[in-house]
Parts: C-alpha cells; structure tokens; sequence
C-alpha cells in the first residue's frame, strides 16, 4: 500500500519532533527489511536537510501543499462555494472554528491521491487529517486542554477552541489513533467516547528514547560538553520548553529553599525554547525569580543544544528534574534512563505509572516536595545508582523492536480497515456503530456537516 506521512520538522518544539524522528527511523528500517508498503514523505519544507535525507534512503519526497489554485476554484469549485466562504470568513478574521463544523479541503484530498496515496500516517495532531479525508493513522500525544485548562498554553486567546475543533474531529473520523499509554487511552475514550470512537480504535504506541542522540558518550565527550558551556562539575539537568506547566519556577523556589535551610548551593541547567509570548513570559519570571533568591550564578539557559551535546548534558547531570504538570508520559524520563541518569519527576496520573519505583515522584504543586526530593538525589549517592539501575531495566521492558512489532501491526490493521471500506465490507474487528466500518461513517458525517 502506498502510506503518505508528514514528519514534524521543527526541532525546537521537543516531543512530536522526536516521536516523528522515532517512527521515521522504523519506517525507514522496514523499507530497508524489504517491506511491501510504499513510504511518502510530505512537508511544508521538502528541501529540509531531513526530507533530503529521507530522499536519500530512497523514499519519495514532496511538498504537503498541492499547487495554489486560482481564485475562482478556491472560492467556487466543485459546488463548496458557501463552506469555502464560510471558512475564507473564518480565516480571515481569526475566528476560532466550531468543532462541529468541518472544513474539508480536497486540493489536499486531491494532491495526496495523484501520488497514490491510500492511507495517511501523522505523528503528531493535525486538522488536515480529517480536513483532506484520506484514511489516516493520527498520534494524539494528550489531551490537556480538556484535563488542565487552567494552563494559557493549552486554553488562552482562542487556544481551547482551536484544540477542540482538532482534537474532537480528529479522533472522530480517525481509521486508527496512537496514543503513549494506557492513561492516554482512557482519557480519548472520556472525552470522545460519546462522538463515535471506540477502544478498538485507540492503539497504544509507548515512547521511546530519542533515536537520534548517542548512546555512548566520552569522558572527553562529557569533558567538552561541562567547558564549551562552562558548567560546573555537578549539576541538575531539565530540558523542557518554557511553558508554565513545565513548573521551572518551583525548581527556582526549592533550590533556593534549600540554600535557605541547609546551605546547599545546587546548579540547574535549563534548554528549551522560549518562542510565543507565552514562553518569553515565563523566561522572563524564571530570571526574575533567579534574581529575587539570589541564583543567577546557578542557573543556567540555553535555547537549541546539539544533539551530541543534549548526550553529554544527560550523561554529565546528577539527575534529571522534571516536576511537570503534563503527561500522560514523557520522553525525557526515558533519555536520562538510557544515559544512566536518576529522575526526579511528578507523581501525577500518567507519569505515575510510567515511572513506577525508578523515580523520585513529587507532587507539583508542592515548592517543598520538589526541594526534599532534589535535596535526596544531591546527596544520596546510593539512591541515585539504584534508580539509575532501575531506569535502565525499566527501560529494558521495551525495546526499538517491540515498537517495530507494534507499529507493523497498527500498520496491518489500518490497511485491513482500509481495504475493507474500499470494497465495501465489514471489517470484522470494528464494533462501531453496530460492526459498520467507522471511516465510510466518518467521511459520510463529514458530508453531512458541509
């Protein structure tokens, strides 16, 4: 079959960048294997270094956005003349869209046909998947508009709406859905459940570590790394963007709690970037906190770091510090577990189970929670070789081949579905609306809302 797939690009935005790296690396190596299915990369930037690289492993490569079309088709053209100017409208004066009113967009259905696409496989949310109608496989990575919405990055300046209207239609008229956990499952079958998705639907699809960071890393490696960013010997590490919900500014407040109580001057170094008003905001109240406890000389900022470097910074760190707000899972627990590096993170649902006895679990919100468990990783050292231990044998559970077995199969079930809707059967592990097969639904409900 031939499978179109659109890989996030933009390194700086963190997890969907490395699930796309992750899954483009096993698609990669099954094409090498001699596999049957036909891979198409499409991205807004086809002359991307990675889309060249991909081109060189021989996939076929092309830009997602199909040629412009004049102006009297895109208004008037094949009859959609009121939803198009609807959405003109919407566009036009940023309105947020309903999510029960779906803008279909065949220039897209259309470009992904004339390559010979028969199935869509997006690693990270995007409305285009139900907007073009090709079948498609979407990664829903959480749901915390709908969890957490007291977070602006998730809710401010017309943010929920825009989440929603992706979201809710994008489990809708999925032919499959990955998701990280079995957390992550339960929270699309609660908020989605009642528009048509079922769990046989929902496939889960763990992370892995970054495939693209060394494994191994020098001592003349980790002794570059502590000079090219004059970082001092021992150090606490949290590579996360500058959203709030990343909770920098509590690790600000426990370290300086404990300056405060028992005189331990403790480092951390911070890289992510700090792109959007949002971001800039919460830079800026992380300096200022730094200022007001008298830290600046420990802490450390960086934006973009190398990938070689990012294996030094982990491999060089005492522990990863991690008091996020946000799940269900996340992937920088599992890199400091493949560096050998000892976690702290949140004892919060999702991460809970995802970290199990190979952490230390705080609790978020709590400013002195956060500095007790940093104030045992800084000076146990036998604490932090037993999680280093238990984080490796945990990560051991699951393997870049158990990924491959399990992507392969949500490949093979995917197909099967498709197959069966474009001969008009029933696939028979669908129990959707009454054993139908859920994407012919789904593409008529689409026609209905037009």
């Amino acid at each position: 079959m031939h499978i179109g797939v659109i890989p996030f690009l933009n390194r700086h935005s963190g997890g969907a960048y490395q699930y796309s790296q992750t899954m483009l690396s096993v698609l990669s190596r099954l094409k090498r294997d001699g596999g049957k299915d036909e891979f198409m990369a499409f991205a807004y930037e086809p002359e991307h270094a990675e889309m060249k690289a991909l081109a060189a492993e021989g996939w076929s490569v092309s830009s997602v956005a199909p040629p412009k079309p004049r102006i009297f088709d895109r208004l008037f053209g094949r009859g959609q003349w009121l939803s198009r100017i609807y959405w003109w409208y919407q566009d036009a004066f940023k309105k947020i869209p309903s999510p029960d009113s779906v803008r279909y967009r065949p220039e897209f259905a259309a470009w992904f046909r004339s390559f010979g696409v028969e199935l869509m496989l997006y690693p990270f949310p995007t409305a285009l998947s139900f907007e073009s109608r090709i079948p498609y496989i979407m990664a829903v990575h959480d749901l915390q508009h709908r969890l957490q919405p007291e977070f602006p990055e998730v809710s401010a300046d017309g943010e929920w709406g825009r989440r929603e209207y992706l979201f809710r239609n994008g489990c809708r008229y999925a032919t499959l859905l990955l998701v990280d956990s079995e957390v992550g499952k339960e929270d699309v079958l609660k908020f989605y459940g009642p528009y048509g998705i079922d769990a046989d639907r929902i496939k889960v699809l763990p992370y892995l570590p970054a495939q693209h960071l060394p494994l191994h890393v020098s001592e003349k490696q980790r002794a570059q790394v502590r000079n090219r960013y004059q970082l001092p010997e021992r150090y606490l590490f949290y590579p996360a963007q500058f959203w709030p919900h990343k909770n920098h500014l509590r690790i600000i407040e426990a370290l300086g709690l404990l300056e405060g109580e028992y005189r331990l001057k403790i480092p951390v170094v911070f890289c992510g970037s700090d792109v959007g008003p949002v971001r800039q905001r919460t830079l800026e109240e992380v300096r200022s906190l730094s200022r007001r406890f008298g830290l600046e000389d420990r802490i450390f900022l960086f934006e973009y770091v190398p990938d070689e470097d990012m294996a030094g910074l982990y491999a060089e760190a005492v522990a990863l510090v991690m008091p996020t707000f946000f799940g269900p899972t996340n992937i920088p627990v599992l890199e400091a577990w493949s560096f050998g590096c000892p976690v702290l993170t949140s004892d919060i649902r999702g991460i809970r189970e995802q970290a199990g006895d190979a952490a230390v679990l705080v609790d978020p919100r709590s400013t002195e929670a956060i500095a007790e468990g940093i104030r045992r990783l800084w000076t146990d050292e036998a604490l932090r070789r037993t999680l280093a231990l238990r984080g490796r044998e945990r990560l051991s559970a699951y393997s870049p081949g158990d990924y491959q077995k399990r992507l392969v199969e949500i490949l093979e079930e995917a197909k099967a579905r498709v197959h069966s809707q474009n001969t008009g059967g029933n696939y028979r592990g669908d129990r959707t609306r009454g054993g139908s097969d859920t994407r012919s639904d789904a593409s008529s409900a689409i026609r209905n809302e037009r």
